[in-house]
């Protein structure tokens, strides 16, 4: 607002105070946590005080636009603070007390996975060839049916192949099958 219509001019500034103000979720300023490093400038960021004139009315223009920065984002930080801490309470829990669980269908439930030792998952044993790799073959038909089209019928035929689940199988043309695994329909 003290800019003006010119706000837009003092977009670097404006980075430039963000970047180097104090992160509490990090400990540390955004430039020093991206470089290792505190920013330094020739010109004095961070007390009226400590202010010495080192040139032109330019740089003392840019330190007060600097200082109203910041003072506007430290205002606006504690307001959002303040929303945030109308909704925050501590609460705790005994073991034994009921809650309820809001779940949401978008988001669902994110649940740890606690390890157990007699949780153990046995890999397959699948034969491979010299090249590293192994033939599809299938080993039985689960079901059938017909699809109409416009042109006519097709029947098809659900088929499990090996080293696959059941949850795994798919729907093939009858008749490809026929030709190609003939033993399959015995």
């Amino acid at each position: 607002m003290e800019f003006g219509a010119s706000w837009e001019e003092r977009l670097d500034l404006i980075e430039f105070s963000y970047n180097n103000s104090y992160h509490s979720s990090v400990g540390m300023t955004s430039f020093e946590a991206l470089y290792g490093r505190k920013c330094r400038s020739h010109v004095c960021w961070d007390d009226r005080a400590d202010a010495v004139v080192l040139g032109p009315e330019m740089i003392q223009e840019t330190v007060e636009q600097v200082h109203i920065i910041r003072h506007k984002m430290r205002a606006a930080q504690d307001r959002q603070k303040s929303y945030a801490d109308l909704k925050r309470s501590d609460i705790e829990f005994a073991v034994g007390d009921k809650v309820l669980l809001k779940v949401s269908p978008m988001r669902g439930v994110m649940r740890k996975y606690v390890s157990d030792p007699t949780h153990v998952l046995e890999p397959e044993h699948v034969e491979l060839d010299d090249q590293l790799s192994y033939v599809e073959e299938p080993k039985e038909i689960l079901d059938r049916r017909v699809r109409k089209t416009r042109s006519g019928e097709t029947a098809l035929v659900k088929v499990l192949w090996s080293n696959h689940k059941v949850d795994e199988a798919t729907w093939e043309v009858e008749a490809a099958m026929r030709e190609k695994y003939p033993s399959l329909f015995v």
